[in-house]
């Protein structure tokens, strides 16, 4: 990846976590699931260790491969919406790249959807 690029994906997950106070983590993935550029919002602490989010980014890598067996008939996936006690995934797909974010559950859906429309035109030309 060239330095131009890399710099563009890092202005992207400044720009996402300044979407909202509550956003936590923001990061792009290659197809593989290796994390090209991943950010913690300052404020927060990760709730899950530096090995077990490589893990989980890999995993996020696996399971689109698998979604994507069905895009044919059901269409392709347009995000993944992941609500836990402690937090909400969101997984977003582009031509090249895995976007996957996560915020504070707390936020109404309302609030949220509109996080990933914005999310999802501010990296529509990856």
């Amino acid at each position: 990846m060239n330095a131009n690029k890399e710099v563009e994906l890092l202005q992207i997950v400044e720009k996402i976590l300044n979407l909202d106070p509550a956003m936590r983590f923001a990061a792009v993935l290659g197809l593989k699931g290796n994390i090209l550029e991943g950010i913690m919002q300052e404020n927060k602490t990760s709730l899950e260790s530096q090995k077990q989010q490589e893990k989980y980014c890999n995993d996020v890598a696996k399971a689109r491969k698998m979604r994507e067996a069905y895009d044919e008939k059901l269409g392709k996936v347009r995000y993944i919406h992941t609500e836990r006690e402690n937090v909400t995934q969101i997984t977003a797909y582009t031509r090249k790249y895995t976007v996957f974010i996560t915020m504070e559950p707390e936020l109404s859906i309302t609030k949220k959807l509109q996080i990933i429309t914005k999310i999802k035109k501010m990296t529509s030309h990856l």
